[in-house]
């Protein structure tokens, strides 16, 4: 799951809001491509959406027993897991405020002070798909809530967390065919979430913007159109925008669907960083989490 969204943020990133026509030139998937303007980030490196969603996937392995109650995990835990990951590998890719604060913050405790936790936009949806591997929905839901409000603490911000985490559930566990999948989000996300936030059955369409509710519905509409790995990263790619984070919301979920086919080219796969937090790292993380709650519908 890890390795499968790293490669879906690292290739997204080439294009994140590039022009159009830039991106249709360049979506082949026979490599990774540099950024028209941001040099800070390299071809096959990944950017914030793996790096938190390694923070979470620490969190969750290392605070969750097998019996744990829902928010037995500590949001206190998860803001130190953030500002660890990002001091030991600093990196580019995140909002430009929200790297100024863990640029000067050394602590968890630290960071809940400084952050203004309203924004609506993805950050929160990125990193909760590792959520929904854990068997029970309530909670996938609980914990997936106690992540968003320490940086998205806004109906749209938890409303595309959830959705993002709920996919990834419904897939695991083959909790019926992909194309009941918006249907399925309705329900239960409007269920888990007071605010009732996000339009989950209609189709998207066009440019993907900041707000995190455009990647979770644009991943959605693009899981449920494919059935190969391949076919998806081409589709989250082709909306221009917030690309990066489209795909690793959706290939997150498609790494775990009984129905995708897992065909990402061995050039993405070979092409991704492989330092001390890449490749060989993100595997061993999804090896943990394979023998934990297991990795495939």
């Amino acid at each position: 799951m890890l390795v499968e969204l790293a490669v879906g943020d690292a290739y997204g990133a080439g294009f994140e809001y590039a022009p159009a026509d830039f991106v249709r030139r360049g979506n082949t998937l026979a490599r990774y491509v540099q950024h028209p303007t941001h040099s800070d980030v390299g071809p096959g490196r990944y950017t914030d959406d793996t790096q938190m969603s390694i923070a979470v996937a620490e969190w969750l392995l290392d605070g969750t027993a097998p019996d744990a109650e829902p928010g037995a995990l500590a949001r206190e835990d998860l803001a130190e897991r953030f500002v660890r990951a990002y001091k030991r590998d600093e990196r580019a890719g995140y909002a430009s405020g929200f790297r100024s604060v863990l640029d000067r913050v050394w602590t968890g405790a630290e960071l809940l002070e400084s952050l203004r936790p309203g924004s609506d936009k993805s950050g929160a949806a990125m990193r909760a798909g590792v959520l929904g591997l854990l068997p029970d929905l309530g909670q996938v839901a609980e914990l997936t809530r106690i992540q968003a409000r320490i940086t998205h603490d806004s109906p749209g911000g938890v409303g595309a967390a959830l959705g993002a985490a709920f996919t990834v559930h419904y897939c695991r566990y083959g909790l019926g065919p992909l194309d009941e999948l918006p249907r399925w989000l309705d329900r239960n996300v409007a269920a888990a979430d007071p605010a009732r936030y996000g339009r989950w059955t209609e189709t998207w369409r066009g440019k993907v913007g900041s707000p995190g509710m455009h990647s979770a519905r644009a991943a959605v509409t693009s899981l449920v159109a494919n059935r190969t790995m391949s076919g998806l990263l081409k589709a989250c790619t082709a909306w221009t925008g917030d690309v990066d984070t489209v795909a690793t919301i959706a290939l997150a979920a498609a790494s775990v669907s009984g129905e995708y086919e897992d065909d990402l080219p061995k050039a993405l796969l070979d092409g991704l960083e492989d330092g001390p937090y890449g490749r060989t790292y993100l595997s061993e993380l999804d090896a943990r989490l394979d023998e934990r709650w297991g990795l495939r519908a």
